[in-house]
């Protein structure tokens, strides 16, 4: 346990060292969240509300998904697949720890660099410019913390076995990138998942994919009692059920990896 820990003040550490790009990604992300929120004000017109949002949710819903997108990696992530292909696979297998536990520990000192140096800032920012909701209560914020939390491991899950592909393809790069832009649209991002047909919505609940960002921004403005504790039920269900997937196709994996020399 320790060494886990260890790994991840070490990768927050070594994130924290960018500050030219932390600055960067900061008025790049805020600029974005400028352009998606008069978008959706303008979807909202001369209406009160839209699928049950105000203008005031709309522009939370921004700032939210701007802040955590970095936190949950929404654009991809391929670290793991370049080691297989650059055969760096070998030295990772040596390290005193499980493959997923290292690479895992790796991703929450990441997003705990993105959660601090970007998330607080932009919610910050946008608090102050546009009188975004906060959470109401010491309960709400561990609520939508907690939802936070599952949501970053549910997506390392996911990124973890789509970089396994890896193994069973000499360029999965391909596969990624069509993985992402499905997470990028059904988890949410691209624009709030109460605004799609029913139908759509429907299909989505049963899939992993809102649950890595939609529960959070549904617990985060506001959902009842009930709704929310569901909400956490399936990020929780659906957090276990991809890393035991990972797991399993990770084992797999190794049988077919040959590492040839000494």
């Amino acid at each position: 346990m320790r060494l886990f820990w260890e790994i991840i003040s070490r990768s927050f550490q070594r994130h924290l060292t960018y500050r030219t790009a932390t600055i960067t990604g900061l008025i790049t992300n805020l600029f974005f969240g400028l352009l998606r929120a008069s978008v959706l004000l303008a979807l909202l017109g001369h209406s009160s509300n839209v699928g049950g949002w105000n203008a005031q949710d709309m522009v939370t819903y921004v700032a939210l998904t701007q802040a955590i997108m970095m936190v949950v990696s929404i654009f991809g992530w391929s670290d793991l697949m370049n080691t297989v292909y650059r055969g760096e696979i070998a030295a990772e297998l040596l390290r005193p720890t499980h493959l997923y536990t290292f690479w895992f520990a790796q991703d929450l000192g990441r997003s705990l660099t993105a959660l601090v140096t970007r998330g607080i800032s932009i919610m910050l920012v946008c608090w102050l410019v546009f009188n975004i909701k906060l959470p109401h209560s010491l309960e709400h914020w561990l609520l939508v913390l907690t939802s936070l939390a599952l949501a970053m491991t549910l997506s390392f899950a996911f990124r973890f076995t789509v970089n396994l592909a890896a193994f069973w393809s000499p360029d999965a790069r391909g596969m990624a990138r069509f993985a992402f832009i499905i997470l990028g649209f059904a988890s949410g991002f691209l624009m709030p998942l109460r605004f799609f047909p029913d139908w759509l919505q429907q299909i989505l609940a049963l899939t992993p994919f809102p649950h890595m960002m939609n529960s959070t921004i549904e617990i985060y403005i506001g959902s009842s009692d009930t709704r929310t504790l569901e909400l956490l039920g399936l990020q929780f269900f659906w957090a276990i059920g991809l890393t035991v997937l990972a797991q399993l196709i990770l084992s797999r994996a190794m049988r077919r990896l040959v590492i040839l020399g000494g």
